[in-house]
């Protein structure tokens, strides 16, 4: 059992999970996504990642639009665990024909993607909701703005920001106060750009969601080529690199709380057991300066 962490005044495990790729096609059945979902519980997994902009590649452009947050809130309901998970779900990202992705923030936007994702998930009040991605179409400041509305709203509980910058945190933590508690923003042993956004959530008393946290890994001799250390460490100690990639993550930070996605139980029991995982403080040091040109 991993042991807890915060999002806001509520305790999660140390370890999410990210269900972008979770849907029913081809290789994922439901009664494996269900099982998924069962083995994340089990290994004490309750943050759970979605957002309305999740769903089917190419074959079903636009309208994907809303496809995650249905089939997770089906098999919440269907296993009967609603009460023992944080659903987080986020909007301003849009679909598009052919598989594309899009950015809306205009007030009417937001406001309607709150409105439509509380009732594909089948709740009074969402738990976390968080803005997608900044719309270059439209001033932050204003996108603060609303999301300071739809807080005010109750149809929220906690407010989220992803893909955000140090300035833009600071500028909605000074506008929401209170209401904003986390920051989900792309960190991976390939991609560490957002250590800044670590350590301003770690000033702030914010959460840092990781997202993509094996990004890069890629197999075995992708990852021996490109981060030794990680494939050496997990060799040493006998766990994967999946593992030595989310321990090195949560020993970035207290407020680190990485939301690997899966598909299979086998991938998040694996992922959750990183949270048991203690790394010296020699091997950071090879963790941290194993970074890809």
């Amino acid at each position: 059992m991993i042991g807890n962490d915060q999002v806001g005044r509520v305790e999660v495990g140390a370890i999410g999970l990210g269900l972008m790729t979770f849907d029913q096609s081809g290789s994922q059945p439901r009664e494996q996504l269900a099982d998924t979902v069962r083995a994340a519980l089990d290994a004490g997994v309750t943050l759970l990642d979605t957002a309305d902009a999740y769903g089917p590649g190419e074959e079903k452009g636009a309208d994907a639009q809303g496809a995650n947050e249905l089939l997770i809130a089906g098999l919440l309901d269907e296993l009967g665990v609603r009460d023992r998970v944080l659903l987080a779900t986020k909007g301003g990202h849009v679909r598009t024909e052919g598989g594309g992705w899009d950015t809306d923030s205009s007030p009417a936007h937001l406001r309607a993607a709150v409105d439509a994702s509380l009732q594909r998930l089948g709740v009074e009040q969402i738990a976390l909701w968080q803005h997608h991605r900044p719309d270059p179409e439209v001033p932050y400041d204003e996108v603060i703005g609303t999301l300071k509305e739809i807080a005010d709203s109750g149809k929220v509980a906690m407010v989220g920001l992803s893909n955000a910058d140090p300035d833009q945190i600071r500028a909605a933590h000074a506008v929401l106060g209170g209401a904003l508690v986390s920051v989900q923003n792309q960190f991976s042993p390939a991609f560490r750009s957002s250590r800044p956004e670590i350590d301003v959530c770690e000033e702030l008393g914010l959460a840092f969601l990781p997202w993509s946290p094996l990004g890069g890994l890629g197999d075995a001799k992708s990852l021996a080529e490109k981060h030794p250390a990680f494939a050496e460490i997990a060799e040493a100690r006998g766990v994967s690199a999946q593992q030595v990639a989310l321990a090195w993550e949560l020993a970035q930070s207290p407020v680190v709380i990485p939301i690997p996605g899966a598909k299979r139980p086998q991938s998040i029991t694996d992922s959750a057991a990183a949270a048991d995982l203690e790394l010296t403080a020699e091997e950071l040091v090879r963790l941290d300066a194993d970074e890809a040109p």
